[in-house]
């Protein structure tokens, strides 16, 4: 010991490299992780441009019927960008006019991307801009809500009702089993099969080359033999 230091020895090393390999970390957890729907569950690495919603046309009628619960409120008019505020009023408003019933309430869609802002009359450049809040991108004939309980079919649709009005946007209550959405295409009567099945118009019907001639039919008089004779 000189001047208040320890001196490490090789001992002291290599036990303090036993110790540190001897920890157990765990590498799971059985309880359920308290995420919240209106924040992302990593940060962002950049700044999300401002982007489209995917809007899946190639047959996938994913995020468009219920799956959890017994009903759903789905968006039928065209996809937008919804902000966590709005979000939270939907949600909010569905708990207060189901409050003291029994059900569960699953939110489809999570608050992932990043909007940012700049000041009124700012100049080109320098960036993208600060923090505002978070958002989600909502395709069109996405769900956006389920409820799973004991509930009347007329008190979820006024819950629903009442959601939709705080929501941009125009929507409708589906069930479980109602069929899925193509783009704005139900699956009513209409399989995912003959969706995808080229559409091919009729082969066009032939003409033959040599189509015999008829004689003129004309409903005219015949000319009087005294003007045929004038104009020989």
């Amino acid at each position: 010991m000189k001047h208040g230091v320890i001196s490490a020895g090789p001992w002291s090393r290599s036990a303090f490299a036993i110790s540190s390999s001897l920890q157990i970390f765990r590498a799971f957890s059985t309880s359920r992780p308290n995420l919240d729907w209106l924040l992302p569950k990593n940060a962002e690495k950049k700044r999300s441009p401002k982007g489209r919603p995917r809007v899946c046309t190639g047959g996938s009628s994913r995020g468009t019927t219920v799956v959890w619960g017994d009903y759903g409120l789905r968006m039928i008019d065209q996809h937008r960008r919804l902000s966590a505020a709005q979000l939270k009023n939907g949600e909010e408003t569905i708990r207060k006019r189901l409050r003291g019933l029994k059900y569960r309430l699953f939110k489809r869609i999570c608050a992932n991307i990043g909007v940012y802002t700049k000041g009124n009359e700012s100049r080109m450049g320098k960036g993208k801009g600060s923090f505002d809040h978070w958002a989600a991108r909502v395709a069109v004939s996405r769900v956006i809500f389920e409820i799973q309980g004991d509930l009347h079919e007329r008190v979820v649709k006024e819950a629903f009702r009442l959601a939709a009005n705080k929501l941009p946007g125009l929507y409708e209550c589906i069930k479980k089993g109602d069929p899925g959405v193509v783009g704005i295409t139900k699956l009513d009567g209409v399989t995912l099969e003959e969706l995808k099945r080229p559409r091919r118009y009729p082969p066009l019907r032939q003409i033959p080359d040599e189509i015999p001639m008829e004689p003129l039919k004309t409903d005219h008089p015949p000319a009087h033999p005294a003007l045929s004779a004038v104009e020989s």
